[in-house]
């Protein structure tokens, strides 16, 4: 087990998909048997059907739970309320990585943690998204953060901002975010994705309020 641990470093900072646990135990002639063994020995923990990360057996640096949420579902970015904590926007930890897909919306309840998507419709889906380093070898797809507040204004169901109180208050009240901070945001940023976006009037509001701060 020694030499595949030794093997694995090169890839421990990254999500292990199948593909790459087949490539680094081709000398097996059942790898698939290996990997099995390898999850039941402690050697690796399963995210998902054919995606692993380090077990608590290799002392080695596993992949971020942001870089584990791009991989799991794919393509997805890390948006709303994990973004927002990220960017130092609302104040609590957040324990369910939230992240934004163009696929159907989906939650994974796994070992390591939960991860939730939400499905946003091309092209409004690809504006707003950085490329972040969080380490020297890891970097994930994350929301701006007003991509992020637009993203979860976009997805709570029965949201509709319709005065700037209300918009004040779902944003400092509802989830928290220090009214400082809203001076950060861009709100032409925001006006430029609004043609393509769902809930136009909302995010139209969202706007126009932050421009009377």
């Amino acid at each position: 087990m020694l030499a595949v641990s030794n093997l694995i470093k090169n890839f421990s900072e990254e999500p292990l998909t199948r593909q790459v646990m087949l490539s680094l135990l081709s000398d097996y002639k059942r790898p698939n048997d290996k990997i099995s063994e390898m999850v039941k020995a402690g050697y690796l923990r399963t995210v998902k059907k054919g995606l692993y990360v380090p077990g608590s057996k290799l002392d080695l640096v596993s992949p971020e739970l942001f870089l584990v949420a791009n991989h799991l579902r794919g393509p997805s970015y890390v948006s709303l309320e994990a973004a927002l904590s990220h960017w130092g926007f609302i104040p609590e930890r957040v324990y369910e990585v939230t992240s934004a897909t163009t696929k159907t919306t989906k939650t994974y309840n796994t070992e390591i943690g939960r991860f939730s998507y939400h499905h946003l419709p091309l092209p409004y889906y690809s504006m707003g998204i950085d490329r972040v380093s969080l380490t020297k070898k890891q970097a994930v797809l994350m929301a701006s953060p007003e991509k992020a507040i637009c993203d979860k204004i976009v997805t709570t169901s029965g949201i509709l901002l319709r005065s700037i109180n209300q918009v004040i208050t779902f944003l400092t009240e509802d989830m928290r975010i220090d009214e400082n901070m809203l001076l950060k945001l861009n709100s032409d940023t925001i006006d430029s994705w609004i043609q393509d976006a769902p809930k136009k009037s909302s995010l139209e509001m969202l706007t126009k309020t932050l421009k009377t701060l």
